[in-house]
């Protein structure tokens, strides 16, 4: 199981109904993005770091090992808003502007990676998807998703199988074998992955599959007052952003 699906199944809040965090992580995520940077960003990954590493309990060391990677591919992107290609003085300089519009793209992005990763470590993808079927998403694409989650985990694990059977043979050994080891690994997976694909078709015919996979989800009423109180956050942060003359 990956991380993320290892904490959100372990969460104190996977008893928390989805509309109350996706209203509280989805409201500070709309903050990210509307709000000015400056304090609005800041104040969204503030509130989304506090309430998932707080009541939430989202391991940090967790976390850090999902974002960095994503954290990186902003930064990057950031840095060529730097510089100016095709210029009049040079083919390559300095972006008048560079520095404020890399710092907003970074600021706006890094705080709704926060937000979107906290609600994904508090709430699992088993207990979404039916709700986004009740929702009015088309039931074939919730059934796609749902499926390829599922193989997702079986097509890992048989990955990760293969990989330790080729290191016991010494298939790691040199470049050489390294390379020769990972082509044979990928093509297992391609080959494995469609065989799966294809009993887990024909199982489901066998059972009458019309269409429609029908699941029991444990469904928590929602009350108001926690709606409201998740509700809290976003606007308490929207005041404070859109106070004038609170923030430098």
């Amino acid at each position: 199981m990956l991380a993320i699906d290892a904490a959100a199944h372990s969460s104190p809040w996977r008893r928390v109904h989805p509309a109350v965090k996706g209203t509280l992580f989805g409201g500070l995520l709309a903050c990210a993005l509307v709000l000015p940077v400056w304090p609005g960003a800041a104040l969204s990954a503030l509130a989304a770091l506090a309430v998932g590493f707080g009541p939430a309990r989202v391991p940090p060391r967790a976390f850090a090992r999902a974002a960095w990677v994503p954290l990186l591919f902003v930064l990057t992107g950031a840095v060529t808003m730097l510089v100016s290609v095709g210029g009049p003085d040079a083919v390559l300089a300095w972006a008048p502007d560079g520095w404020r519009r890399a710092a907003e793209v970074a600021g706006r992005a890094a705080a709704a990676l926060c937000c979107q990763l906290m609600f994904a470590f508090s709430t699992p993808l088993a207990d979404l998807l039916p709700r986004l079927a009740r929702l009015g998403l088309p039931t074939a694409l919730v059934e796609t998703v749902a499926l390829t989650y599922r193989m997702l985990f079986v097509l890992l694990d048989t990955a990760r199988r293969i990989r330790t059977a080729q290191a016991g043979r010494l298939g790691y050994q040199t470049r050489a074998a390294w390379v020769r080891s990972l082509g044979v690994l990928g093509a297992a997976v391609f080959v494995r992955s469609f065989e799966r694909a294809r009993r887990m078709r024909r199982g489901l015919e066998c059972r009458g599959y019309e269409g429609e996979l029908t699941v029991l989800v444990d469904t928590p009423p929602v009350r108001p007052a926690a709606l409201l109180a998740a509700a809290l956050p976003p606007l308490s942060v929207a005041a404070a952003a859109l106070h004038p003359g609170m923030w430098p």
